[in-house]
């Protein structure tokens, strides 16, 4: 699926190799289907590993991504350009702006697809996720938060600043999101 180069190969093992055993590589893609895209490669520990991830194995180690955003990867490479003053990663992904989600997707479908395509990466970041529980008649959309930003202290700014806006913007049909999550802060909480 990703075509990595030896070198960049090479490189990743090399990263690993001072990350705790286990570690693999996450790839990921903010903004998919957009002019803005940005392909992006992260480190992946073994209990960030999701149930909808696709696992990819390379030179004694594995990519792990995110089956909704595949069809984003299609024909990308990862090569490792070095020079005479530094080593830099390039990311091709030729499809990674292009509008290629199904359209014949239900609603619910179409946002539980933008939240693991467009939210959870970043949240990921924080150890968290969103998920959406279901949409009423009148285009409520009701999410639950887990991980990370269960209990977390800045989970209202996250739904209203991050989650909420960009529903709305992209989702015309949905009117306000709700946040059904029982919150218990602990040391799973981000903050």
């Amino acid at each position: 699926m990703i075509k990595i180069s030896n070198a960049a190969q090479n490189y990743f093992l090399s990263l690993l190799s001072k990350e705790p055993v286990g570690t693999q590589i996450r790839v990921f893609i903010i903004n998919p289907g957009m002019s803005n895209a940005e392909c992006r490669v992260a480190y992946c520990a073994i209990d960030e590993i999701e149930e909808s991830d696709v696992k990819l194995k390379y030179n004694n180690f594995y990519i792990y991504i995110n089956k909704s955003i595949m069809c984003f990867l299609k024909n990308s490479e990862i090569d490792l350009i070095v020079d005479k003053l530094n080593s830099q990663l390039t990311f091709k992904a030729p499809y990674a702006t292009k509008n290629i989600l199904n359209t014949q997707l239900s609603l619910q479908e179409k946002i539980k697809n933008f939240l693991n395509v467009e939210i959870n990466p970043q949240l990921s970041l924080h150890g968290g996720k969103v998920n959406l529980i279901n949409i009423s008649d009148s285009g409520i959309a009701v999410i639950e938060f887990t991980g990370g930003c269960n209990g977390c202290s800045m989970i209202g700014v996250t739904l209203k600043e991050m989650i909420e806006k960009k529903i709305l913007s992209f989702f015309p049909e949905i009117k306000k999101v709700i946040d059904q999550t029982h919150h218990l802060h602990g040391h799973h909480s981000f903050y």
